[in-house]
């Protein structure tokens, strides 16, 4: 068994922030690894642009082994399967285990699926994102009409940069689009959709799907072959059965600190992690990272560890699959090829400063 003074479980992008942090300065003392099913972590923020013909698949990822040879960190490629969170052993779906004095957790979730009667319909998760990609690909051979589930952010994006690829599109949401969100963007949103041809059906959640049908409670609501799933993040199952006492959904609890409540000495970031007045986001898993970072390297060292205090507010850009995007910020909203630029230097931004230390 390999044992690690730190492990770092996952590719996040707070955990991206760490090594980076750790590549300009000084890093903790002893033996580190960072624990990722690829040698790259994907961005998810360039996604809809990578699908909408933007981007390449290159220009959307972070290569780990210069980064973490930078940061002096050991990069292990595989794929956690069970973790017993007293005992801090990690165990691999390739049979291998790891173990560690401490563990940081930004192992992000899964997107949920209704219940599935039939092989009729293909269905496709947008995670993990090299897995989708691949089997996209294959989808764009053959185009047929398609539905997305997902009324968020992730399924307004694709659904635009997917719109007029397919013969027909159709995106389903639970409750109102971009429930949450200023009602201004939310009508922005609308308005796109429908210029692009895409049927949206609000308050209609998906129950189950029988062969090549949709179910919303007792309700056939539409028929086909291909549906994307898109919709909110759902915690890792192996996450419930380590003993870090999850909460109802799954997802570990944390102090501000950053740290389970279970066993201080295991951390939790990201879309994993349940923190009240963080969202589960890209945005605050980034603005984590600076607090994680500091927190391990003081643990390790035995000082005083921070205090993450997520942000009130949280700005929105919504890629609108033509090179512009949807802008909001508290109650203002607008839109326009200047967001979409805007969105480009960000997104970009966040690959350059990882791929710059290697």
């Amino acid at each position: 068994m390999n044992h690690y003074d730190l492990l770092l479980i996952g590719a996040g992008h707070a955990h991206l922030g760490v090594l980076r942090r750790w590549a300009m300065q000084e890093r903790p003392p002893g033996r580190i690894g960072l624990l990722s099913p690829g040698p790259a972590a994907w961005y998810s923020g360039m996604l809809p642009g990578l699908l909408a013909g933007r981007y390449r698949a290159s220009d959307c990822q972070v290569d780990l082994h210069p980064l973490c040879r930078a940061a002096k960190v050991e990069l292990i490629i595989g794929e956690a399967e069970a973790l017993h969170g007293i005992q801090h052993l990690l165990y691999l779906t390739d049979g291998r285990s790891l173990s560690a004095d401490w563990l940081s957790l930004n192992v992000g979730g899964q997107v949920a699926c209704p219940p599935q009667q039939g092989s009729a319909m293909q269905v496709l998760a947008v995670k993990p994102f090299a897995d989708f990609i691949a089997e996209w690909q294959r989808w764009q051979l053959s185009p047929q009409r398609m539905a997305i589930l997902g009324g968020g952010a992730a399924g307004v994006e694709l659904a635009l940069a997917l719109a007029g690829q397919v013969p027909t599109l159709s995106l389903f949401c639970g409750g109102a689009l971009l429930e949450g969100h200023a009602a201004g963007l939310r009508m922005r949103a609308l308005g796109h959709l429908r210029k692009r041809g895409v049927q949206v059906r609000e308050h209609c959640p998906i129950s189950r799907i029988d062969d090549d049908c949709l179910v919303s409670g007792t309700e056939p609501v539409w028929r086909g072959r291909r549906l994307l799933l898109a919709s909110g993040a759902q915690a890792l199952p192996w996450l419930a059965r380590s003993g870090l006492g999850c909460d109802a959904q799954g997802f570990v609890p944390i102090k501000p600190t950053l740290q389970s409540h279970a066993s201080a000495h295991i951390f939790a970031v990201g879309d994993c992690a349940a923190l009240p007045g963080a969202r589960r986001s890209g945005v605050y898993s980034v603005r984590q990272a600076p607090v994680l970072a500091a927190n391990l390297r003081a643990a390790l060292r035995g000082a005083t560890l921070r205090s993450y205090r997520p942000q009130r507010q949280s700005l929105a850009l919504l890629a609108t699959g033509d090179g512009g995007a949807l802008f909001s910020w508290r109650d203002m909203s607008a839109g326009g090829r200047l967001f979409g630029r805007w969105k480009d230097y960000l997104d970009q931004g966040f690959i350059h400063r990882h791929r710059l230390v290697g």
